[in-house]
């Protein structure tokens, strides 16, 4: 996904600034969506996740990591799979999991998305978190193929 053009960039200068775009991006998402979420231990990702997930299910649902679990899957319309990919050490290890079939069927979010391989979803799209000032805020780049160029130009927009 380096390749991708960017299509957006945010900076998130704190834990609500990183709830709120959880919150926008779930207004986006619908069946058959992929987000892959990039970036260094303690960069977000996990937070943002959680957001985007609660908002997706209407309130304060308990939503652990799946760093142990590999997947946890959430039964929204449409199903929602959070998946951690950090200890995996094939590709065909996710085949197992089932994400090929959710990546057609469900919202996925994936974290390590580089364990993948060869199986990223050509229409996944790729948040690259990063952390500015010392760890204290975070950056995300937004990189896809164009189709979610529109989508993205309505967020924050209600």
């Amino acid at each position: 996904m380096q390749d991708a053009p960017v299509l957006l960039s945010l900076n998130l200068p704190d834990a609500d600034a990183t709830d709120r775009f959880g919150i926008a991006m779930a207004r986006l998402l619908r069946a058959g969506d992929v987000l892959l979420l990039e970036g260094p231990i303690g960069a977000g990702k996990t937070h943002f996740a959680r957001a985007l997930i609660r908002a997706r299910l209407g309130g304060p649902e308990d939503v652990p990591s799946p760093t142990f679990t590999l997947v946890q899957v959430y039964g929204a319309d449409p199903e929602i799979w959070h998946a951690d990919l950090y200890r995996l050490t094939h590709p065909d290890e996710a085949v197992e999991l089932g994400l090929e079939e959710a990546f057609d069927t469900a919202i996925c979010l994936i974290e390590w998305p580089e364990r993948l391989g060869d199986l990223l979803p050509e229409k996944a799209l790729s948040l690259q978190f990063s952390l500015l000032d010392a760890g204290a805020s975070r950056r995300v780049l937004l990189r896809g193929k164009a189709d979610w160029g529109a989508r993205l130009a309505t967020l924050g927009q209600d």
